[in-house]
């Protein structure tokens, strides 16, 4: 039987499968099946930095950059009130997971300015969680703001965030940065152990009935793994973290792909929530029949082994592979598109 332990954020984890940040964590009866159906482990729902100090006018500023113009936009915004669980009773979830589940728990801790509210990774940690995942969740819609202040801004926050913890931390960011390379490189030394690739930046849509401005959710297809499997396979072996990947793992080969890039683990959510808690046995079989089938003893072994520095043409991952792709397309014989 082929090895599918991995090792990430330090972590000694039973497989690269881990159940992301999503609503069944809201749930400890939900998190032990998801324990039971063989997740390695478990990043909790986020606790936003709305819920620990909505009255900061710093985060206003933020959040509604932009937002004078178009007043319909402040209502994609949810009311602080509103959040289902307080920083208290998130603290209290932690605790409870760690004592009635066995592998590890992951904090989640949403923000994007330095404030009070950074004291919480702290608590986190206290509370028992055997790493923390800060997710910077921003959109830079001030046309002001200059992309050094905005890459600032995320270290800056990752730096206050570090200074309150000493357990493992990695850093979940969105693909929109105009050198990515070298921002996970001063994530890296600003105190990164692991970056997870990438936040889905959920875009709000229009209802023409009611002229209003309305959140949309779209749940994650494995067309979407391509952005942070080929940025992970770019970075492996020249960023010093633990990469995860965390957008777009439905099948086992989504995950035999993220490691073989360089993920350490690979991060699933949508296709639970579409086919059930079983999905996970079945896409950790496939990935051990495939290993067994190609003769990949470890997950260790796999690790890397397509990254860009692994590889024998590393171009495909960057512009020769562009135009070889443009030139070789072919058209039916008719000469018209399909």
């Amino acid at each position: 039987m082929s090895d599918l332990r991995t090792k990430y954020l330090g972590l000694e984890l039973k497989n690269p499968l881990v159940h992301s940040a999503s609503p069944l964590s809201e749930s400890l009866d939900k998190m032990k099946m998801l324990e039971d159906a063989g997740c390695s482990a478990i990043v909790m729902h986020s606790l936003f930095e709305e819920q620990i100090q909505h009255e900061s006018r710093q985060l206003d500023h933020y959040l509604s950059y932009g937002s004078q113009s178009y007043a319909e936009a402040l209502s994609y915004f949810p009311e602080a009130q509103s959040y289902r669980v307080g920083p208290d009773e998130y603290l209290n979830r932690i605790a409870n997971a760690k004592r009635a589940l066995s592998i590890p728990v992951i904090g989640s801790l949403n923000g994007v300015s330095r404030g009070g509210w950074v004291e919480h990774a702290r608590l986190i940690q206290e509370a028992g969680a055997d790493a923390l995942e800060l997710n910077i969740y921003m959109i830079p819609t001030d046309v002001e703001m200059s992309g050094p202040e905005v890459e600032q801004m995320y270290i800056d926050t990752l730096s206050a965030v570090r200074a309150e913890v000493t357990i493992p931390l990695a850093v979940k960011v969105g693909p929109y940065f105009s050198a990515m390379g070298h921002m996970a490189k001063r994530l890296r030394a600003a105190g990164a152990d692991g970056l997870v690739l990438f936040n889905r930046f959920y875009q709000p849509d229009f209802d023409l009935e009611t002229l209003e401005v309305v959140p949309h959710l779209v749940l994650s297809t494995s067309w979407e793994m391509r952005l942070p499997l080929r940025w992970v396979a770019i970075l492996f072996g020249r960023v010093d973290v633990d990469f995860a990947i965390t957008t777009g793992v439905h099948t086992p080969e989504d995950v035999i792909k993220g490691v073989m890039a360089g993920a350490r683990v690979t991060m699933m959510t949508s296709a639970i929530l579409q086919h059930g808690m079983g999905r996970v046995k079945v896409v950790l079989d496939g990935v051990e029949r495939w290993m067994r089938e190609n003769e990949y003893v470890s997950i260790g072994q796999m690790c890397g082994s397509m990254s860009q520095k692994n590889v024998a043409e590393p171009a495909a991952f960057e512009r020769a592979n562009y135009m070889r792709m443009l030139h070789s397309w072919q058209s039916d014989p008719t000469g018209f598109l399909p």
